[in-house]
């Protein structure tokens, strides 16, 4: 039940979508409707609404419900899954820009927060903003050094109203789980989670400064990417010290054609650095919109991006980092069969469907696009429909693709304002296969194996324990035995089997533990040995597989 202390906020809401003509939402509260009897006696917004989508109403309603509403807005853009595209695409205008607060109160905030006075931290600190949003605003500084510097405060007591707005969009969510006739789909309960949760993040600026160390130590180079320095004495939760940086927006087409670069080299760098964030670093901006991603003027040889506002960050599990990457490669060449095998054996959908049923949709869906030139086909456009094809075989989408798949969109947006003929296919194809080759190398695997030698000497005790349970519970009858002669004459021969291959497992384990010591305490001149008898260790191993 909806807390009484709410209603009141509940009631303006319902007001102002009523104003903007979105009676589908007031609709769906069933508790607001009356409201629909008095829209005249609610005034009119500022422009009229009648001939906007119902995209554009939800947008400017949003805007005028708050910065709060406005992030859940943002959230809801990256939820294609879930949200139409016309709406995702309205949503994703939304600006999180407010009216800044005074200079002096950043100036006590950042006080507090490092515990000295700012003249004894900056040499100079602009009391005027640089920009103003709803959870911080930017301030120009310069240190003692000379080096300029920008420096990120919350607001004053922000978290405060955070959490106050957040009850109010969860009853707003618990109001829609209950009356919303797809609420199955829509699960607005798992989007107010998702609200709370980047809020949350973005609350601490030490964790989006960590973000930023990482990102910038995983392009250390600076050649393709540059990442500003984070100043971690001049930085804490609520206060984050970075390099100031200076760039053009990526989609300012005639400020990068004035600077002389190649703009078709710089979109064919942006795809490159986004499967390199993703299958080789697995840690990837995920709010790559243009005025997060700058182009340094400066490289026209060697054109760079440079990176902006690291509080969303995206990585996948390794399972599902593999499972993704081979889907990408499956469907460059496409090979419909093998994208719908990948999906059951990723554990992405029930192991109850038909693979031949999922194999003709995932083609009805792909092979249209194929009939176009390659430089015209969107490979997020595809993802986005293969994605939507996929829930009807209930597909299980985990927040983390649909982070990934937000961010591919913004990539490929980028991509195309830069260089409307880019062929995406053929910048991206070689470099995931560059990656996986080098990810999966038997040198890659040999130094898994070295890190994971102490693991398994602590656990190779337990493991001859181990065999004799399961043994015992065989012999006890906790698993199911019929006891007809013909069950009883193949379970004689599954039990043979089970006895070859952990004889094999525990051969080729030992094998191959015996290689990794000699690899790594041994002389580096007689590598061939341990090489031989790792070899040998994998072929017990597979002989003792295909056994199985």
């Amino acid at each position: 039940m909806t807390p009484l202390g709410a209603v009141p906020g509940l009631l303006r809401v319902a007001v102002v979508l009523l104003r903007y003509r979105l009676d589908e939402l007031v609709d769906a509260t069933h508790l607001f409707r009356p409201l629909k009897l008095i829209r005249p006696l609610l005034g009119r917004p500022a422009v009229d609404v009648r001939p906007l989508s119902r995209g554009a109403r939800l947008r400017l309603a949003l805007n005028e419900l708050g910065p709060i509403f406005v992030k859940a807005g943002q959230v809801l853009s990256t939820r294609r899954d879930l949200v139409p595209g016309d709406i995702a695409d309205e949503l994703a205008l939304l600006q999180d820009q407010v009216p800044p607060f005074p200079g002096d109160e950043a100036q006590a905030i950042v006080q507090r927060e490092l515990k000295l006075p700012i003249d004894q931290l900056y040499a100079s600190f602009d009391a005027v903003p640089l920009a103003s949003a709803s959870i911080a605003q930017v301030h120009a500084a310069r240190l003692y050094d000379g080096r300029s510097v920008v420096v990120k405060v919350l607001r004053p007591r922000i978290d405060e109203r955070i959490a106050r707005d957040i009850k109010l969009i969860r009853s707003l969510g618990e109001l829609a789980e209950r009356w919303h006739p797809n609420a199955d789909k829509i699960r607005p309960l798992d989007v107010v989670s998702e609200v709370e949760k980047m809020l949350e993040h973005e609350l601490d600026l030490q964790r989006e400064g960590a973000n930023a160390s990482l990102l910038r130590r995983n392009f250390a180079s600076g050649v393709d990417l540059y990442v500003p320095e984070v100043h971690w004495e001049l930085t804490s939760a609520r206060v984050l010290t970075l390099e100031r940086v200076s760039g053009v927006s990526c989609d300012d087409v005639a400020a990068i054609d004035a600077a002389g670069i190649d703009r078709k080299q710089l979109a064919a760098k942006g795809v490159r650095l986004f499967y390199e964030q993703v299958f080789r670093d697995n840690f990837f901006h995920a709010d790559a919109h243009p005025g997060n991603i700058w182009v340094d003027p400066t490289r026209v040889e060697e054109p760079r991006f440079i990176a902006l506002d690291f509080g969303i960050m995206g990585s996948l599990p390794e399972a599902d980092q593999y499972w993704l990457a081979q889907n990408f490669i499956a469907l460059f060449e496409r090979d419909y069969a093998r994208i719908a095998k990948l999906h059951i054996d990723a554990g992405w959908m029930p192991a109850s469907i038909r693979l031949d049923e999922l194999e003709a949709a995932v083609r009805t869906v792909c092979e249209p696009y194929f009939t176009r030139p390659l430089s015209q086909i969107s490979l997020a456009e595809l993802v986005v429909k293969l994605f939507q094809t996929a829930r009807r075989f209930e597909l299980t989408l985990q927040p983390q693709l649909i982070l990934l798949q937000k961010t591919l969109l913004n990539i490929e947006g980028v991509g195309r304002m830069l260089d409307p003929d880019i062929d995406i296919w053929a910048v991206a194809h070689p470099v995931l296969k560059r990656i996986l080759r080098e990810r999966y190398s038997p040198m890659r695997t040999l130094k898994e194996i070295r890190k994971r030698i102490p693991e398994w000497f602590h656990n190779a005790p337990q493991l001859p324990e181990l065999v004799r349970d399961a043994m015992r519970q065989i012999a006890v009858g906790e698993q199911r035995m019929l006891t007809d002669f013909e069950t009883l004459s193949h379970q004689r021969h599954l039990v043979r089997h089970l006895m070859r291959m952990i004889a094999c497992g525990l051969f080729g384990g030992t094998l191959i533990i015996s290689a990794t010591v000699m690899w790594t305490f041994g002389s580096q001149h007689q590598l061939w040995l341990p090489l031989c008898i790792g070899a040998g260790g994998l072929l017990s191993f597979v002989y003792g597989w295909m056994r199985r």
